[in-house]
């Protein structure tokens, strides 16, 4: 099944994220009031259409509800974009990603709701379109070439094998740089959860479902290590 998102604001970051979406073979909505950014999206996405996302009822016409999650990337109407999250958290979005200027705005964001809050910066469309593709990721750096390091939960078939098993390097053509696993301490009588690199993992190193796994390797190839063990 085609994922499924829209993206709420067509400036130069939300632009970004949605054309983004639409290279990862995402059906996207690119939304926003000003008809000549939606006119040079046209070709770019699925759907591309004028409107005022304070609107309820303009929202529920474009189905919006079935989006898979929301992009809120209103970059200089805080009042539009804090109104158009909670609406769209009152209809019942699973994920909503919004948009904050300064750390304020995101306390507020967090506040109302929001899954995730990011703010702009040169790598944002890429680490956001990644992120909402493969909600395991959760961490992503894009490099050079089509390679990019990224954080990614353990994949449940590949939990509890071997490294020997899984074959990451041949197999998927992948470098697991190193693990981070949750580690349980005791300190005055109280169990406390830690989280700890365990350095470079070897042959024998069995993933747990717990495990963050930090990879490298081409976009493409990431992609379908997730996807084949999902």
């Amino acid at each position: 099944m085609q994922d499924k998102f829209a993206v709420i604001g067509l400036g130069l970051i939300g632009t970004g994220i949605a054309k983004a979406l639409a290279k990862k073979g995402a059906e996207v909505i690119a939304i926003d009031t000003n008809i000549d950014k939606v006119e040079s999206m046209k070709d770019e996405v699925a759907h591309a259409v004028a409107l005022d996302a304070t609107d309820l009822k303009a929202l529920k016409s474009q189905n919006i509800m079935d989006c898979d999650a929301v992009v809120v990337a209103i970059g200089h109407n805080f009042e539009g974009l804090l109104l158009t999250t909670v609406l769209l958290r009152e209809m019942g979005i699973k994920r909503v990603i919004a948009r904050a200027s300064n750390k304020h705005q995101k306390m507020i964001l967090e506040k109302v709701g929001c899954t995730d809050v990011f703010t702009p910066d040169e790598s944002v469309s890429k680490t956001v379109a990644e992120m909402l593709i493969h909600p395991d990721v959760k961490a992503f750096l894009p490099l050079p070439d089509d390679y990019e390091i990224v954080e990614i939960n353990t994949p449940k078939r590949v939990a509890n094998k071997s490294l020997n098993e899984i074959n990451i390097r041949e197999k998927y053509s992948l470098n697991l740089i190193t693990i981070k696993r949750q580690f349980t301490s005791e300190k005055n009588g109280e169990k406390k959860s830690e989280e700890h690199l365990i350095g470079v993992p070897k042959g024998d190193t069995v993933l747990l479902e717990t495990d963050i796994l930090i990879l490298i390797g081409k976009s493409f190839d990431v992609d379908k290590f997730i996807e084949i063990n999902k």
